[in-house]
């Protein structure tokens, strides 16, 4: 199917690796002209042919600092993808609610909440003028908070609510805004020798391969797999595209069945 994006602009946030690699990659398959976020420039996202920007996402001005940078190469941005997150990974995430300090719940918000808060404010002009999409990277997390670190899961249930109130306030203004909400995903985070599956593994006193060889079927996903990245980047493309003109405000669960409620 031709998603109708050659020439559009886009903006992908934590884009280094794992799916924000791989949005990029279908993005710029697409024929979309992308500028591509993340702490440190690897070398994969360097072949997607994006313009890689090098940022700390969790600060203050990082985000509008890649917004400017954007605008500055770009013209204008048709699409902004906010998927930088983390803090669910490695040591210290497996302890439970009092094992947070004050610090990591402040890191935790500012990479996965409040950069999408911010980066979304300084593309806002940009994306109105166009009338274009914003498409959040949320978890099933935000639904099911108790199956992930505390800081991490309640910060992706705000940015879940946060895309339905940004829809309702701007779409009258032409644009956009829908949610994605992946369950387990086949990246480093899971993979990782000091990942956060390694960790979860080693809570449990499993064999980190014993824990992801039995993972899919424990969370309850009918599929029996993880999900690849390239399948939430393939529902990217999809939403961003005109194909996806009438949905707005939705929030897009794609966990291989683990949900089981309406």
């Amino acid at each position: 199917m031709d998603m109708h994006l050659t020439g559009k602009t886009a903006v992908v946030t934590g884009a280094s690796r794992g799916l924000g690699l791989a949005i990029v990659q279908a993005l710029t398959g697409e024929g979309m002209r992308v500028v591509a976020a993340a702490r440190t420039i690897s070398p994969a996202l360097k072949e997607t042919g994006a313009v890689a920007v090098a940022a700390d996402l969790s600060t203050a001005d990082g985000p509008a600092e890649v917004i400017d940078q954007a605008l500055a190469e770009l013209g204008g941005i048709d699409l902004l993808v906010n998927n930088v997150g983390g803090g669910d990974g490695g040591e210290g995430q497996t302890g439970g609610f009092l094992g947070f300090t004050d610090e990591q719940w402040r890191q935790t918000y500012d990479l996965n909440f409040l950069s999408a808060v911010r980066a979304t404010r300084a593309a806002l002009p940009s994306l109105i003028s166009r009338r274009g999409t914003v498409l959040n990277i949320s978890s099933i997390g935000a639904r099911t908070p108790h199956t992930g670190p505390l800081p991490y899961t309640t910060a992706k249930a705000a940015l879940t609510a946060f895309g339905k109130a940004l829809s309702e306030e701007f779409g009258p203004q032409g644009l956009r805004v829908n949610t994605i909400s992946p369950g387990l995903i086949r990246t480093s985070l899971w993979e990782a020798p000091g990942g956060y599956g390694a960790a979860v593994a080693a809570a449990h006193g499993v064999e980190h391969q014993q824990l992801l060889a039995g993972l899919p079927s424990a969370l309850g996903m009918t599929t029996g797999r993880f999900i690849e990245p390239e399948e939430v980047a393939t529902l990217v493309t999809w939403l961003a595209s005109p194909h996806a003109g009438s949905i707005s405000g939705a929030d897009y669960i794609i966990d291989g069945g683990a949900i089981k409620t309406v």
